[in-house]
Order: C-alpha cells, then structure tokens, then sequence
C-alpha cells in the first residue's frame, strides 16, 4: 500500500471514552477473510483510535480459543460457531460467556473434492451421493473446527445432497493452511475451508470446487471479530475502538479494485497468509475457476463491508448456527435461540462504533434463502432445526451420536 492509502487523521476525540486499554493482542488465522484485522493493524486504522493492535497468527482454530479463554489475546478473527460453541460449553471448552462484536466478512469458501474423485468423475453432488452409497470404502472430508462454520457447511451440503454428514463419511478436523498437505497425500478425499486454500488446491490441480458456500446461501455470514464478555464488560471504550478501526480498514477495502489488490498483495505476506497472491487475487475479486474448465465472474464475491451490510452482528445470522448445533445432535434440546444471541452479538456497541463513523446499521434480523428453497429468518429456530429431511436431533431415535 502507498503512502496515499494511509487514513487521514480525523479520529473523534472521545474524552472519557478514551480505550482503557491501549495495546491489544489480536489472533488470527492464515486465510484471506482475516483482511480488515490485518489491515486494521498494519495500515494505521488503528492508530485513529487510540489502540496498537499486536497480531498473533495461530496454528489452529483450537489454539485460537484456548488463547481467547487465557487472556493471552484479547480478541480475534474468528469462526463463528467457535464463539457460539465455547457460548454453549460444546467443543471441548468449558462454557465461558463471550461476544461477538462485529461481522468481519460474507462469501468466500468453497467445498474441494480430491484428484482422485475428479478422476473418477466425481465432480457433483449427485456424482458423490452415487459413489457414497455404491461403495463400501468410506470416504473422508476435513472440516476445520467442531462447532466451526466450515463444518456446519459442509454437513449441511453434504445432507442436501442424500448423503448423512454423521453416518455416511467420516469427518476430520485439519487447521486451513494444512488441507493442502493432507490432499496432497491422500489423506482426505475433500474439504471446507476459507480461501486461498480452494483456489491454491485447483491451481495446483489437486481436485476440483464443487461448490462455493455463496452457492449455498448468498451473502452467507462467516468470520467475526470475537472475544469474551469479560474483556467488553471490563473495557467497553476498548472493544468500541477495536469496532471502529476494524469497521474503518473493511470499508477502505471494500472501497475500489486497487484496494483489494493491494489488500491481497498484503495478505500474500509471510507474516500474514503466507500463500502466493496468485492464489489470494482472484477469488478476493471474485474471479473462480473451479478446477473443470469453467471460470466465473461470482455475484456474490468475499466482501468485508457493502456498506456496512456484512458488518452488523445480525441475531438470525447467529441463530442460524445453534440451529444447525441442535440438528446434528451437538446440543441435546433447544437453547433460548434468541436470548443467546441477543447476550453475545454486541448490537448497541456496534451501533454505537457504525453511528460514530457514518455508516448505516441494518435492522438485526435478516431473511435470506438457501439453496435447498428454504428461507431463514429467525422466526421459528427450533421448528427450523427440525424442519430437514437429514438430522441427528438429540431426541431423535435415529439420533447418530
């Protein structure tokens, strides 16, 4: 980035609600949707606010929580059923109030299928229920946390297309920079994961994207920027700059083609994704290739901001994930859907970070259809969960658990 991408010195002068807390350990992960964190800290966002952000990229989504939980990183780009799960004590952590403060971005993930299936020609979703159900030796699709977001895509897709996520495969957890790795010697046959890593799978020509997660919901939400109650509670002026520098740096991406590329070209970086910017460009702008010889110009690419539409904590996005926790058996009966979420989405310090920065706060319910035709809005969650043909619900006699 260039000198003349540095954001002017117009920070409010908030007086007492100056950040209690100045110097902030932030965790991210090596994927592309870690953007605004990243830019945020290394471009002088933060600055503006009063904080110094200190960037700490983990090994695995595990560790990542475990850090949160200690104190030893006050917030992070994170999945968002990692919060939900550590909310609800699943996941092998003990239930801890958290928060989410803010959507970090929508889109861009994809499902990859290995060589090997390509060359089988399974290349679609009816192609794999067929080799599924046809063949004894089961298959094994990695996923990259319990309770994450990928996981829940990936059994929801997997469902939509006859084959239960439980019973019919086998699920393993691989951190995103290894899925590669694990591809490459054939100890999976496919994976969910964020970007790069299904576009550097296809260039590499190590299988195909059979589908992206846009394909599946539109605009669907994904990582968020996350922390513990306590740290709110304990420094509320804090988690509202942190709000606004972030909030700040998504807007500055999302704002032209020049900024993406050289958003990406940051990204590429050692310290940061690590990955060539040929695999972290194309998709960040939208531009697919699915591995088949069909390229695309996606409708609904990874954005980071849209004029604050992928930044509000809506509460049905949250929702969305507890109930896909209570059809797959991960929680035992219904959780109060919308009490839980309206305890973890931060919604009046984003409203008060977005008001402070010009930019619109939608309304905390949003409606959205999914690929299978049904639409999700927030208003019936427990009759949602149990609305699909495919389950594992706790109470179910054919529960997988």
């Amino acid at each position: 980035m260039s000198e003349h991408d540095t954001p002017r010195d117009d920070a409010p002068a908030w007086g007492s609600d100056a950040p209690e807390k100045s110097v902030l350990n932030i965790g991210f992960m090596a994927l592309s949707d870690s953007a605004s964190v990243v830019v945020a800290a290394t471009q002088g966002f933060a600055e503006k606010y009063g904080l110094s952000l200190r960037l700490h990229r983990q090994t695995s989504w595990a560790s990542l929580r475990d850090r949160l939980l200690s104190g030893e990183l006050d917030a992070a780009h994170s999945l968002y059923g990692l919060i939900y799960g550590v909310q609800l004590g699943l996941g092998g952590a003990p239930a801890t109030d958290m928060a989410v403060l803010m959507g970090l971005n929508q889109n861009g993930q994809s499902i990859n299928l290995s060589h090997s299936l390509q060359a089988a020609g399974v290349t679609n979703g009816e192609a794999l229920r067929q080799h599924v159900h046809q063949h004894e030796a089961r298959l094994t699709f990695a996923q990259t946390f319990p309770t994450g977001t990928h996981a829940m895509w990936l059994y929801y897709w997997l469902a939509s297309q006859g084959i239960h996520p439980l019973r019919d495969v086998d699920s393993v957890v691989v951190p995103p920079p290894q899925m590669i790795e694990h591809l490459e010697a054939q100890r999976i046959d496919g994976f969910c994961v964020g970007e790069p890593w299904t576009a550097k799978a296809v260039d590499e020509q190590l299988g195909c994207t059979v589908t992206t997660i846009q394909a599946i919901w539109p605009d669907h939400p994904e990582k968020v920027l996350g922390c513990t109650r306590a740290f709110v509670e304990q420094n509320p002026n804090t988690a509202r700059a942190l709000i606004m520098a972030v909030l700040d740096a998504a807007r500055f991406i999302d704002d032209n083609e020049e900024n993406k590329r050289s958003t990406a070209q940051l990204l590429s970086g050692s310290e940061y994704v690590n990955a060539p910017v040929s695999a972290i460009t194309p998709r960040f702008l939208g531009q697919y290739q699915d591995g088949l010889g069909h390229t695309w110009q996606d409708e609904h690419p990874l954005r980071f901001h849209a004029g604050g539409l992928v930044n509000q904590p809506y509460l049905s996005d949250a929702m969305w994930f507890m109930t896909q926790f209570r059809r797959w058996g991960l929680l035992r009966s219904d959780p109060d859907y919308l009490g839980i979420a309206r305890q973890v989405q931060q919604l009046a310090l984003y409203r008060q970070a977005a008001s402070a920065l010009g930019i619109a706060v939608p309304a905390e319910m949003r409606s959205s259809t999914l690929q299978d035709g049904t639409c999700w809005d927030g208003s019936d969650p427990a009759a949602y969960a149990r609305s699909f043909h495919l389950h594992a619900l706790a109470d179910s006699p054919a529960a997988a658990l």
